[in-house]
């Protein structure tokens, strides 16, 4: 039986600056990539599939629904403090300082095109 995966579809606007992001920054894995039209990437049991303009995912879109939205993957770091530092070292925006809630601590970033990311750490 082959892993499996639970899969993320991102429309993008440059595969190449998204696949470069998600596996220079974040630590995804390229499983296969047809740039510019398309890439997939995995983290564990998270596999990205980054959409370019001509990909039929992006093609497939409705007119109008191109911005990025509320919604974003989830990632789970050990040490939210040490990436927020690494990230901004390397150059990498973020969409909102860090905040603490009931669960945990978090912090959002954007990927190339504006989709979202959010680092989370667990409370303990």
């Amino acid at each position: 039986m082959s892993e499996q995966y639970a899969s993320v579809r991102y429309i993008v606007d440059d595969v190449q600056a998204a696949l470069a992001f998600y596996t220079t920054h974040l630590g995804f894995t390229v499983r296969m990539s047809a740039a510019p039209a398309f890439a997939d990437v995995t983290r564990g049991p998270l596999r990205l599939l980054l959409s370019g303009p001509a990909s039929s995912g992006a093609r497939a879109t409705p007119a109008g629904s191109a911005a990025a939205g509320r919604n974003r993957i989830h990632l789970v770091v050990a040490d939210l403090d040490a990436e927020i530092t690494r990230l901004a070292e390397a150059g990498v925006a973020f969409r909102s300082e860090a905040v603490s809630g009931p669960g945990g601590r978090q912090v959002l970033l954007a990927d190339p095109a504006g989709n979202l990311v959010e680092l989370f750490q667990p409370a303990h």
